[in-house]
């Protein structure tokens, strides 16, 4: 019973984009009903799969994505399940979709059509590029997106092709954009009655996190570049390489932080040197003031590090592996994995909600089923189907469940 409780959610998006953002939605509450062809939505061929000691192949990735929500197969190529879906969208608050703008007017599922059987419908619509404008035909993945948006443009070493994080990154941030698109939404149409269309895409979500480099290029013509481990004009706040050939992040630009830092490694007169006295002017000679931190960093072990710097209150870490994640004390005092019954498994370790509600927090309720795990009962129950007629879909191939 999260917050989000009320609302009834159909998703009908595919791959990460879409099915993050009804996973964000489900957690905190939401009876999201995914809908997803009969062959499985492309999602369950992403990531590492485990085959149980039944012979099941299962779909790791899948397990977690899908999770707490309600899945219903339909093959949205035919007329009937088009009719099926109008028929769930009649009972439904909310609607993801993303699909190529215009592919749903095509088979009668755009927002004008699903507004017509439920004038009040809030219709969160992902893309590449946006429903309008002379890109918005094109496909779009997360990466494309995030190349067109400046921001792959600046991830790396300034010596190398950008580089590219090692998960679909801008699907995740464009999700949870339109998750926030959707409870804005729904706070209007509670105060109003008024539904309407989320127009969100991956190139605008992306470029959103460019944020402080807009201005910078209107104004002096900056275009930003690759910067490795730095981050351009804050320093300290870098990586650097241990005595023991390991890697630490240091986080110490404020002024504070500089002072107690240089506490730490005897540089107390680089408090008062007008090179570093200030967070501006360390910004100005970062690569100087960096190189000197190598200097002293590399005379020390990783593990000395991580303690001294830690006992002076100076912001500073290993680089986190997801054997470490998995080993480590905080993560578990936190609660932050939990452990989802899974019919293959007993168990299975997942990611929990965030962030966490102090009156209403979100839940894990069950890990992702199997393709049309609950075809019969969102039919009946969402689309008022009897089950003769879900019967007869289902032997023409319209509907699907698990049996």
């Amino acid at each position: 019973m999260g917050p989000l409780a009320h609302a009834r959610v159909l998703e009908l998006g595919s791959t990460v984009a879409g099915p993050f953002c009804g996973r964000l939605l489900a957690d905190f509450g939401a009876d999201v009903v995914k809908v997803e062809p009969p062959a499985g939505d492309p999602v369950r061929a992403m990531g590492k799969h485990k085959t149980a000691e039944n012979g099941q192949d299962v779909a790791l990735f899948a397990a977690s994505i899908l999770r707490n929500k309600r899945l219903a197969a339909i093959d949205l190529r035919t007329e009937a399940g088009q009719l099926a879906v109008r028929d769930l969208a009649r009972n439904s608050d909310v609607v993801i979709e993303n699909f190529r703008p215009g592919g749903l007017e095509k088979w009668g599922l755009g927002y004008a059509d699903l507004k017509a059987v439920k004038p009040d419908i809030v219709m969160a619509r992902i893309s590449g590029f946006g429903q309008s404008g002379p890109y918005s035909p094109r496909p779009g993945f997360g990466i494309i997106g995030e190349a067109v948006s400046g921001l792959r443009h600046i991830t790396g070493d300034p010596d190398r092709p950008p580089a590219r994080v090692a998960m679909p990154m801008t699907d995740y941030i464009t999700g949870l954009y339109t998750a926030f698109g959707i409870a804005m939404a729904l706070i209007h149409r509670d105060r109003t009655g008024e539904g309407q269309m989320i127009d969100s895409n991956l190139m605008e979500s992306s470029f959103s996190f460019m944020e402080q480099f807009v201005p910078a290029y209107d104004q002096l013509g900056y275009v930003a570049n690759r910067a490795g481990t730095t981050l351009p004009g804050v320093s300290p706040n870098g990586l650097f390489k241990t005595r023991d050939g390991r890697d630490i992040q240091i986080a110490a630009s404020g002024q504070p932080l500089f002072r107690r830092f240089c506490q730490v490694m005897g540089r107390e007169e680089w408090v008062a040197d007008a090179r570093f006295a200030t967070a501006r002017a360390r910004g100005q000679n970062q690569a100087l003031l960096e190189g000197m931190i190598q200097d002293w960093v590399g005379q020390h072990d990783l593990a000395d590090l991580e303690e001294m710097l830690t006992a002076a209150d100076v912001p500073a870490t290993r680089i986190f592996t997801m054997a470490d994640v998995f080993q480590d004390p905080h993560y578990a005092a936190r609660g932050s994995i939990q452990r989802v019954p899974h019919p293959a498994f007993g168990a299975l370790a997942m990611a929990a909600p965030a962030p966490r509600l102090s009156a209403s927090p979100g839940e894990i309720r069950w890990a992702g089923r199997a393709i049309g795990a609950d075809t019969r009962a969102v039919m009946a129950e969402r689309a008022g189907y009897d089950t003769d007629t879900i019967d007869r879909l289902i032997a023409e191939g319209v509907l699907a469940d698990a049996s």
